[in-house]
């Protein structure tokens, strides 16, 4: 077994030595000069005509400050202006002098696709770099109940998340109403990753029972996000880049709002459209470049210990298990007052064994409010077990190691038990729901 001495959750000057294999060829000059133009141009749509609405205003004000610190939450951002382009662009949402010159009008769908085309892209980015990472953590996982229990977990929260989404969008939530909830259903991925590694919350039950699960790969989740963690390394190498991207989009979908709700007064000039379809292209490509980019970089990157190393830690808390002597002729038992439907019993013991292997009957059987016994596991006699199982009915559970066969031997037993109550999904408070 290869030594685990030494091992430390990555930090970020290690990722940075990392990142310096992969280098990201700077965006051309077009980005800041069309990004300046743009803004030119809307400033000029607003010198007679100020913003109309709430949405025009919070879009200014959004324009004139800095793009967010996050990458991922520049990822969100551009996929919300991206959305919004395309529902702008579309052909009942144009002027009707615009629909009807077929040359604008098919600048303007060319514009659409290549906006559709890059959304994709990213949305298929976001996907598998979320199953990415989740999948590698479970990696580590034993593969047992206790890591189908959180895969649970993730189904059913995922698909509360998604019925939420779908709730606002039946009741008439804006594109900006959605991107905001998606956000914060981001921000609630995050903080259950870092339940996941600090034992808390939803997980506080279930990752103090993972056994085998090196301690090097909770503490590195615990904090993989952390504002001066391992990821702002990457926020400092390919933020800026990002950032700019992020500012020319939301020019681009705020020049194109202002124009659409003022094309009456203020007709667009084709130098205008030239450059809109100039930016448009520089946008979209590179976008994808940067997406492409980061894709490989994520792909490769050494967030976490290998499998075969994790593999190798074979650490656990021995403070969890329990060590008794059952004595010749007598019995050891362990009770379990169970609640709720669903939960699981598990345990995992051993005999400490001298020079002569010895062996300790064991069964589960369990009592009902009623007073009726049933016997879950049958009397079987092992050196050592490991196993669990779903409750079907609430009750008393009992756990019996029985050493009444043996008229002269004591037994030394090793032992861990745990009862482990239904994952249930966190309801947030309104004031959670506000942040």
């Amino acid at each position: 077994m290869a030594s685990t001495e030494g091992l430390v959750p990555i930090t970020r000057i290690f990722l940075a030595s990392y990142y310096d294999k992969y280098p990201f060829t700077p965006l051309p000059d077009d980005v800041s000069r069309l990004s300046s133009e743009i803004r030119s141009m809307t400033s000029d749509l607003l010198k007679d005509s100020p913003p109309s609405s709430q949405d025009e205003s919070l879009l200014l004000k959004e324009s004139e400050g800095e793009s967010p610190h996050k990458i991922d939450e520049n990822m969100w951002k551009n996929r919300e202006h991206m959305e919004e382009i395309i529902f702008l662009l579309h052909e009942s949402r144009c002027p009707q002098p615009l629909q009807d010159d077929s040359e604008l009008s098919t600048v303007f769908n060319n514009m659409r696709y290549k906006f559709q085309k890059t959304l994709n892209v990213l949305q298929d980015f976001q996907a598998v770099n979320s199953d990415h990472v989740f999948n590698t953590v479970m990696t580590y996982m034993p593969q047992d109940f206790r890591g189908t229990l959180i895969r649970q977990q993730r189904e059913r929260s995922e698909r509360n998340k998604q019925a939420e989404v779908d709730a606002l969008v039946n009741s008439g939530g804006s594109i900006r109403d959605r991107y905001a909830l998606l956000w914060r259903q981001q921000m609630d991925r995050r903080r259950q990753l870092a339940q996941l590694g600090s034992a808390t919350g939803v997980y506080k039950t279930l990752v103090k029972y993972l056994v085998g699960v090196p301690q090097v790969l909770l503490d590195f989740i615990r904090q993989i996000n952390d504002d001066n963690g391992p990821m702002e390394e990457q926020r400092q190498r390919y933020g800026p880049s990002l950032y700019s991207l992020t500012a020319i989009v939301l020019l681009i979908r705020l020049f194109i709002q202002l124009a659409w709700g003022r094309f009456e007064a203020k007709k667009l000039t084709r130098d205008q459209v030239a450059v809109l379809e100039q930016a448009v292209d520089v946008y979209t490509y590179e976008f994808r470049r940067f997406i492409t980019f980061i894709s490989e970089v994520f792909a490769n990157s050494p967030f976490f210990i290998s499998a075969e190393a994790a593999g190798a830690l074979e650490a656990r808390n021995n403070d969890d298990y329990k060590e008794i002597n059952v004595p010749a002729g007598k019995t050891h038992e362990v009770s379990l007052s169970v609640e709720s439907v669903n939960s699981y019993i598990a345990w995992d013991f051993s005999l400490i064994q001298g020079k002569i292997n010895m062996d300790i009957g064991f069964s589960v059987e369990c009592t009902d409010p009623t007073g009726k016994k049933t016997l879950i596991l049958p009397y079987r006699r092992y050196e050592s077990d490991q196993g669990n199982f779903s409750t079907c009915i609430s009750g008393n559970y009992k756990l019996i190691w029985d050493n009444s066969y043996s008229a002269f031997f004591k037994k030394v037993l090793r032992y861990k038990v745990d009862c482990i109550p239904p994952v249930v999904e966190p309801v947030q408070s309104a004031g959670e729901m506000e942040e």
